[in-house]
């Protein structure tokens, strides 16, 4: 909340800033409005230039530079606050010397890499080649296709916890589900297990206390809040920790979309039945998992000399040709989008049907172009999202991007039961991504996100089960569903232009 406050008060002082600028060179400097005109204008273009020769997204900037084109002061103000500049954060700049640092512990298995080499599995291969976590083949995963299925299994596996336990989430709030897990991690605690928590501050802003780190310590549980707000810490405010991972012992872990409140386990939901997903990993994928978590957490506090203790080594648990697993990590600090990209190798190496979740669907012209080329060369994609919407304004973005993906033969499916917050990806009977990471400006391209790619894995038919359940609990839109009138275009267009924003 304080941080959405934060960025409102920065617009207003922008069109403040902006328009009395204007007036005040009217009133007082008119005789040289000539001069001033244009090296406002020069000044502009050149932070203009400037954006145009870095951007590799020039969808994504466009709105920077029709923000600043129009309202120099103003939108060079939002740039500066809310852009991609994080050299002078000390938080990030830990952050990226741990992921370098720890890099070596990230080892690939030589005889896998040259298996797919050999197969040409480009999207396994644009994962291992632009980001350092490895992939494995001696997992077992197991899908849930609802967060009150996900939670019993997560408190079963947290009761045999003997070592440590790890947990990061976006949001934690109290109630049923949480205290059921916070029960478990006192008595963990009380009998020596490290217990480590990591929970975003605004995610939780809402639901904790300033001070909750503080009481968690009193049940000798550790607790780190990430980027605790500030209003003088300037960009950094907008990268939130948006993941979700527990991870006990190093033999098993959680993500998926789950957090740790009662809504995602169908408890008090005000969105009618929320649908989420979770997904549990036992084998060597949970390594990558280990890896991310420890990278955030000794980025803060620098508490780990040797990280090698929290990895548990696997026997063969399972057929070798049970398929592959990367469970991998999203930064804003990285170069290459990741989150983003990951989706449109899928789409593009679709062949029969595409299948999606997403409680989110504002995207870029490179997304929306990669989902309408796959529909016309005969891909069968569908797209499911909210009946009901959190977020209204957040709703409105969403359903902008409807009719053109409609026009060119995607399917929109409302889940007209409630609130859609899976983010997963399925195609082909063969390809599969769950995650943390919707479909948005904010997490493709803002939030440190999660995901877990699968190729031949057996369980991916869960996934698909999951989406053909789902779809006989949806309208699938049509013509006039679609259609939008001029003010309702015109108020969609403008909410784009302010997609960093929400």
């Amino acid at each position: 909340m304080l941080n959405a406050v934060k960025r409102v008060l920065i617009v207003a002082l922008g069109v403040i800033l902006q328009f009395g600028f204007a007036i005040m060179i009217r009133l007082f400097f008119y005789k040289y409005l000539g001069i001033i005109t244009l090296l406002y204008s020069i000044i502009s273009i050149l932070i203009v230039l400037g954006i145009l020769k870095e951007s590799t997204r020039l969808s994504n900037d466009l709105p920077w530079i029709i923000l600043i084109l129009i309202f120099p002061i103003f939108g060079t103000m939002l740039l500066i606050t809310l852009g991609r500049n994080y050299s002078k954060n000390k938080l990030l700049k830990n952050i990226f010397e741990f992921e370098k640092k720890y890099n070596k512990y990230l080892v690939q298995d030589e005889s896998i890499e040259k298996e797919i080499d050999n197969k040409k599995l480009d999207n396994i291969k644009y994962l291992t080649n632009r980001t350092n976590y490895f992939v494995s083949k001696n997992n077992e995963i197991t899908y849930y296709d609802f967060g009150q299925k996900f939670y019993p299994e997560l408190l079963k596996e947290l009761k045999k916890a003997e070592k440590f336990i790890f947990m990061e989430y976006f949001i934690i709030n109290e109630g049923v589900m949480w205290n059921g897990i916070l029960d478990i991690l006192k008595e963990k605690a009380s009998k020596g297990v490290d217990v480590r928590i990591l929970y975003d501050d605004m995610g939780s802003i809402a639901m904790l206390s300033t001070n909750y780190s503080k009481q968690l310590a009193k049940y000798g549980i550790k607790c780190i809040t990430f980027n605790k707000l500030s209003p003088f810490r300037g960009i950094f405010m907008n990268n939130r920790d948006h993941r979700k991972i527990t991870i006990i012992d190093g033999k098993v872990a959680f993500s998926g979309g789950v957090n740790l409140s009662d809504e995602y386990i169908n408890v008090n939901s005000k969105l009618g039945i929320w649908k989420d997903n979770g997904i549990k990993i036992i084998g060597d994928a949970i390594w990558n998992l280990t890896v991310m978590f420890l990278t955030l957490w000794n980025a803060n506090i620098n508490e780990d000399k040797d990280i090698t203790k929290f990895k548990h080594n696997f026997d063969n648990i399972t057929d070798k040709n049970n398929g592959y697993v990367i469970p991998y990590g999203v930064a804003p600090l990285h170069k290459d989008l990741i989150g983003e990209d990951v989706y449109i190798n899928m789409i593009n190496s679709t062949k029969s049907y595409l299948y999606i979740m997403t409680p989110y669907l504002i995207i870029d012209t490179d997304m929306v172009n990669s989902l309408c080329r796959a529909a016309k060369r005969g891909v069968d994609v569908r797209i499911i999202v909210p009946g009901i919407p959190d977020k209204k304004i957040v709703y409105t973005q969403t359903t902008s991007f409807f009719k053109v993906l409609y026009d060119n033969g995607v399917k929109i499916y409302k889940f007209t039961n409630g609130f859609v917050h899976s983010k997963v990806f399925v195609s082909d009977d063969i390809r599969a991504v769950v995650g943390t990471i919707n479909m948005d400006y904010r997490s493709l391209y803002l939030h440190f996100e999660n995901g877990i790619y699968m190729e031949d894995v057996s369980e991916i038919k869960e996934i698909f089960k999951d989406f053909e359940n789902t779809f006989k609990e949806c309208k699938e839109l049509n013509d006039n569903d679609v259609k939008t009138g001029f003010i309702k275009a015109l108020w969609q267009a403008v909410l784009r232009l302010f997609a960093p924003l929400f």
